[in-house]
């Protein structure tokens, strides 16, 4: 779904695999949900309600396919990923493939411990047991909390950076509050702006190139970093490289 992900301007080098259809299946058995890896993150909620399956509703909430969710810990509204993973399958460079546990990812608030080389397939979720209208009405809320909180109808990555603290930190900052406090609501670059509904978004206006956009959250970092000591870490991956004969710092110059 290339949710979360900013490809810089001179391209990848490389081959870029793209998972096909058959990798978006999910089915249910039991209490369990096996999911491919391009499975888009929604239809695996809406697949556990209707199998009375509690516990993955926040995925309704979460941009993107199951594949991001394991490599990032995706996650939103005080649940991740790690809450409900059982296991998941993977091919490594070798075409081998490679079955993980839960524990074997080492998750961490959006991040993960899996190795980069390996190209996920499927997970295996498990929940508990509820009434199928009681998740779908919680489903219902979820989405319609995101759809008044979050510019989830512009084109934007999803949620830019990570908040400094973990879910469940007394206190906790929120990255939204910080960028907003940096008075960085509404910032522009080029074709990328801050969004002025939840701060934490970062919009292409129609025609941001990836710089405008890359730039901008690097504004939006020293600004932060500036008023109130928090350094904020990138949520989106960003990949692929810079134009030829541009240099990263050249690249992301506000004159460039």
């Amino acid at each position: 779904a290339a949710s979360n992900v900013i490809v810089r301007d001179g391209g990848i080098v490389g081959v870029v695999v793209r998972l096909g259809p058959s990798f978006g299946k999910v089915s249910t058995e039991g209490l369990r949900v096996t999911a491919g890896a391009a499975a888009l993150d929604a239809r695996v909620s809406v697949a556990a309600a209707n199998a009375g399956i509690a516990g993955m509703e926040f995925f309704s909430g979460v941009p993107g396919t199951i594949g991001g969710a394991l490599r990032m810990n995706a996650g939103c509204y005080g649940r991740e990923t790690k809450d409900v993973l059982v296991e998941a399958h993977a091919l490594n460079r070798q075409g081998k493939r490679v079955t993980l546990k839960n524990a074997d990812f080492h998750f961490t608030y959006r991040h993960t411990e899996a190795p980069e080389d390996l190209i996920f397939v499927e997970a295996v979720f498990e929940g508990v047991q509820d009434d199928p209208a009681a998740i779908t009405e919680r489903i219902e809320a979820l989405k319609a909390r995101r759809e008044t909180t979050q510019p989830i109808r512009e084109k934007t990555g999803g949620s830019t950076f990570a908040n400094p603290d973990p879910p469940g930190t007394p206190n906790q900052r929120s990255s939204w509050k910080l960028i907003d406090e940096a008075g960085m609501r509404g910032a522009k670059r080029g074709g990328a702006q801050v969004s002025e509904l939840h701060c934490n978004f970062l919009l292409n206006l129609g025609d941001a190139t990836a710089a405008d956009i890359e730039g901008l959250g690097e504004d939006v970092r020293a600004a932060v970093k500036a008023k109130s000591g928090v350094e904020l870490r990138w949520e989106i991956k960003r990949i692929g490289r810079v134009p030829v004969n541009a240099t990263e710092e050249g690249y992301l110059a506000k004159d460039a």
